[in-house]
């Protein structure tokens, strides 16, 4: 997975809901935060890498 695509995922999941989903595409597409991310970042060079945000615990 692409560093960016990895930190937003692991920003906006809870490890158990990781473990959850697995690698259904869908269900992580579903969460209308990564939906925006990724309809952003594919306008987006392939090697383009920016800062995100952390999860507030």
């Amino acid at each position: 997975m692409h560093p960016i695509c990895q930190q937003t995922v692991t920003a906006t999941f809870t490890n158990s809901e990781l473990e959850r989903y697995g690698t259904d595409v869908d269900q992580l597409l579903a969460n209308p935060a990564v939906r925006k991310f990724v309809d952003w970042v594919a306008k987006k060079d392939p090697d383009f890498s920016a800062a995100t945000t952390k999860k507030q615990r």
